[in-house]
């Protein structure tokens, strides 16, 4: 083969490579976008959710959240707006009970965050939930809200923090029970080629209104994900499932999560 020749077939493989790197590290940084919850990324993502063995009757309980995140430039802050939109299908819980579908309690985010984000990066705002249940069994007839923080760190191919909210109700209906709890959602990704990952994002509670056994939920599991793009939509998928190590009584033992999330990269 003529030198030239050689020449130029390494040099295109060396462009060749150079472009595939330069597309794995755009896809990973894409990727620890969708696993922020308050990056400066609009997404529109789908969590489909069976938690199982719920109520007296150990039946299922469906549900499919929509969380569209829309972020807004205040100069040098952010406002991460964030929505949690529950439709919930319930089989029979009790003893006498039927089937119950329709709207949950809406919840709102928005958090606050540096637009030049650093080494940690972190939020904190309020958290707002509205009354929208179609029935007392898909929520809790009483407005309640209070404050929200986040916090995470991308180091090489991990992303991992926590999100955290403490809710009390605020006004509603009289003989509706008071509402007041905990959560932390903790998320602990590794990315690894090709879009894929490994994820954890359990979701623990503790409604301080309930006596102390049934306090808290403790759910210890995981899954994976992928970042694939459609044409020019890129496209979040993820699936875990979580045994629940602590729960009250007559609550799901365990769940499967499976999550569709659209990106609109800026």
């Amino acid at each position: 083969m003529m030198p030239y020749v050689k020449s130029t077939m390494i040099a295109m493989g060396c462009v060749l490579l150079l472009a595939m790197a330069a597309t794995a590290d755009e896809t990973e940084d894409l990727a620890k976008q969708s696993q922020n919850p308050i990056a400066n990324l609009i997404s529109l993502p789908f969590e489909f959710k069976a938690s199982f063995n719920a109520g007296s009757e150990n039946n299922t309980i469906y549900s499919m959240d929509v969380k569209p995140v829309y972020p807004a430039n205040l100069g040098d802050w952010l406002l991460i707006n964030r929505f949690i939109v529950p439709v919930i299908y319930q089989e029979k819980l009790e003893e006498g009970q039927g089937t119950k579908f329709g709207l949950g309690d809406i919840n709102y985010q928005a958090f606050f965050t540096p637009a030049e984000a650093g080494d940690i990066i972190w939020g904190f705002g309020p958290s707002i939930y509205l009354p929208t249940n179609t029935d007392d069994r898909l929520g809790v007839d009483q407005w309640s809200a209070g404050p929200a923080a986040v916090g995470l760190a991308t180091p090489g191919h991990w992303l991992f923090g926590i999100l955290a909210q403490n809710i009390w109700s605020i006004t509603g209906e009289d003989d509706e029970p008071d509402v007041h709890f905990f959560s932390a959602q903790l998320f602990i990704n590794y990315n690894l080629d090709d879009g894929w990952y490994l994820t954890s994002s359990p979701t623990f509670v503790a409604d301080w209104e309930a006596d102390s056994d049934n306090t808290w939920t403790v759910p210890i599991g995981g899954g994976v994900g992928r970042l694939v793009r459609f044409g020019n939509q890129p496209v979040d998928f993820k699936v875990q499932s979580f045994w629940n190590a602590e729960h009250p009584d007559n609550t799901s033992d365990w769940s499967v999560q499976f999550q569709m999330k659209f990106l609109f990269p800026k």
